[in-house]
């Protein structure tokens, strides 16, 4: 039976939405996003594009209007050091944890996350010319129905020999399809970049691991696109059976 671990951090950030730093957070994404990346001052130098990568951060966010939190939970290859977000912005301390997790073929886990689900088009043909021109265009995917597709495309059924796809992302599990719940949510932007529109839907379910090595790549590197913004970010929590 194959084994493989994931070793990560997790920290559960609760903020006050009536503290303007929280609440700018949840109007503007690359807002968002700089609150996300607080945590990891001097790890890469300054101006590495490819900083949140090499960091393994990932993180996904909710709201409670009715409490005014926002609950943020942030995943690293390192330990974070919150103390550069406003004391006054935070409800509690923030819960840092060290995670250290065998994976096995067989093992169940319910799941959620929240993704930014998106297919590729390409440029059609123009006339008078045999190949279309220009880069293709990624478009999003706004209905539930095309949600399920998108998902169900990256599962990892047991009764095939597929492994990792980096290309269509297959997962290394497979799902009870018919308890899967896709729910779309309200897009989020940026007055910091014009234009940036990410399409979101949260998808939870259970998987159950058929292949731990791409099972654990995933959950260690997310899932889909836009994860700088909030995205792909694949919680799960073991089942009883």
């Amino acid at each position: 039976m194959t084994t493989s671990r994931l070793i990560t951090c997790h920290s559960i950030l609760q903020l006050d939405l009536n503290h303007p730093h929280a609440a700018t957070a949840l109007t503007d994404a690359h807002q968002m996003h700089r609150t996300v990346m607080a945590g990891f001052k001097n790890w890469v130098p300054d101006g590495e594009r490819d900083a949140r990568a090499q960091l393994g951060v990932l993180s996904t966010w909710s709201a409670d209007l009715k409490t005014n939190t926002l609950l943020i939970v942030v995943q690293s290859r390192v330990r974070p050091d919150w103390s550069p977000l406003p004391r006054t912005a935070l409800r509690q301390p923030a819960d840092v944890r060290n995670i250290d997790l065998p994976i096995t073929t067989g093992d169940r886990y319910t799941f959620r996350t929240v993704v930014n689900p998106v297919r590729a088009v390409r440029p059609t043909n123009t006339p008078g010319t045999t190949h279309p021109r220009g880069p293709s265009k990624r478009l999003p995917h706004v209905r539930p129905d095309h949600v399920r597709r998108w998902f169900e495309a990256r599962l990892h059924p047991t009764d095939t020999t597929q492994h990792q796809n980096h290309e269509t992302g297959h997962i290394g599990a497979d799902a009870d399809r018919a308890t899967l719940a896709i729910r779309m949510l309200p897009p989020v932007e940026s007055d910091h970049h014009k234009g940036l529109k990410i399409s979101r839907a949260e998808i939870r379910g259970t998987l159950t691991v058929t292949h731990p090595t791409n099972f654990t790549h995933t959950l260690t590197n997310g899932l889909g696109k836009a994860r700088a913004y909030s995205c792909g970010l694949v919680l799960t929590r073991p089942t009883s059976s």
